[in-house]
């Protein structure tokens, strides 16, 4: 555990912790029988179930207030729609006096994985028997999901200037570029679409883009707004002629792209958490195993490999991203070395966060020695001359 409390003030007034929590005991944790004729959805917490989220509350709020010594906090819930984490999330409120929650925000996409409809305890076996062979991350249960298509609807499917790349070798007339573009001068938020074009287009405005997109201080792009996707969508196919199918299959991706952690981040950006800058803010999350570790597999950058080695969070567990001194979020700021082992985190990883928790924003490039190791054993270190030949010959690479 580090001390990460001299944080310095954020222009986006950052949260200062966003912790992510497992729902409690279910009935089907307790008999696996439940899912052959209850919906996933719908299954409840057992008594001990609500009990383990009643103490998990008073846990949560020992770490926000600083058991009891901070009166300057407020705390916002996100919760997966299913039966368990909203009784969970029930629960954990009683703990909170009503002034010091935000809001709360149903969000169906860190539900739990979709396991296929009613499941029948032997086939169900054998399936995660199967999984085991097969890799936890890329197996897909049938008729359900893969951790994997987890991952998709947490984070985005492709950066959103890949996509559109490809989609737009399809509209060559410039009636169909000058279309578009009048609307990106309007939305700094579109500026992303700008990257998609030839450079010949949108040569003049690229500069300008790039410099109000990738010089934002909280991640390096933004995403096309639901609002403003939705409504030009719908003015696109009022049009109704066959030169508007190629901007259908562009928008539509586009808002395919939209994922949680970008929703995360444009609440924050936007205050939408109606936040008072002068207060700490913590957001929790209250979700299921796969979903939250496959967060923290996104958010950490975690590899495939290392995440089949994370064991799952016990119910009612949680993990605390805590904001570092330098503006990184870390697992260390909050959790020791030991319990980092014990979630299945190899030593590089625990590593990478205790280095988090004081790290300045702006450097994780520069310090990953063991994931290039991990990807090029055999390179021999190189000259600062050959640094600089590498950094030169990306310097016109898209910055997606």
């Amino acid at each position: 555990m580090i001390n990460g409390t001299d944080v310095p003030t954020q222009k986006y007034h950052l949260p200062k912790r966003i912790i992510l929590v497992r729902h409690g005991e279910s009935q089907g944790n307790k008999d696996d029988a439940a899912y052959s004729v209850t919906p996933d959805y719908k299954i409840p917490l057992t008594a001990q179930g609500i009990e383990q989220a009643k103490q998990a509350g008073s846990r949560i709020l020992d770490v926000v207030s600083g058991h009891g010594s901070s009166e300057n906090w407020k705390v916002y819930f996100y919760v997966s729609p299913y039966v368990r984490t909203r009784s969970t999330l029930r629960e954990i409120g009683r703990a909170f006096p009503k002034n010091r929650m935000l809001g709360v925000r149903e969000e169906c996409r860190v539900r739990e994985q979709d396991f296929g409809n009613f499941q029948v305890a032997e086939r169900m076996k054998v399936i995660k028997e199967t999984r085991e062979r097969f890799g936890r991350f890329f197996y897909r249960f049938p008729e359900g999901e893969s951790a994997a298509d987890v991952y998709d609807r947490v984070s985005p499917l492709q950066p959103v200037p890949k996509m559109l790349f490809i989609l737009l070798k399809e509209c060559q007339d410039l009636t169909c570029y000058s279309w578009i573009l009048p609307f990106l001068e309007k939305r700094v938020e579109a500026a992303l679409v700008g990257d998609g074009f030839p450079p010949q287009i949108v040569l003049a405005r690229r500069l300008e883009i790039r410099n109000l997109l990738f010089n934002h201080p909280t991640r390096g792009g933004a995403a096309l707004s639901e609002n403003t996707l939705n409504r030009y969508l719908g003015q696109v196919e009022r049009d109704g002629t066959q030169q508007s199918v190629p901007y259908l299959r562009v928008l539509r991706a586009a808002r395919y792209c939209t994922d949680f952690l970008e929703t995360l981040w444009r609440d924050v950006d936007m205050n939408r958490h109606h936040h008072n800058p002068n207060e700490e803010l913590n957001l929790v999350i209250v979700s299921h195993g796969l979903a939250s570790r496959v967060f923290l597999m996104k958010w950490f950058k975690w590899t495939v490999e290392q995440f089949e080695y994370l064991n799952n969070l016990g119910n009612c567990e949680f993990r605390v991203m805590e904001l570092g001194a330098g503006g990184e979020y870390s697992l260390a700021v909050h959790h020791t070395d030991e319990e980092m082992l014990e979630w299945g985190m190899s030593p590089e990883m625990i590593a990478d966060q205790k280095w988090r928790a004081n790290a300045n924003r702006g450097t994780l490039n520069d310090h990953c020695p063991w994931y290039l190791d991990a990807f090029f054993d055999h390179l021999a270190d190189s000259n600062d001359k050959d640094d600089e030949d590498v950094k030169s010959n990306n310097s016109y690479l898209p910055l997606a």
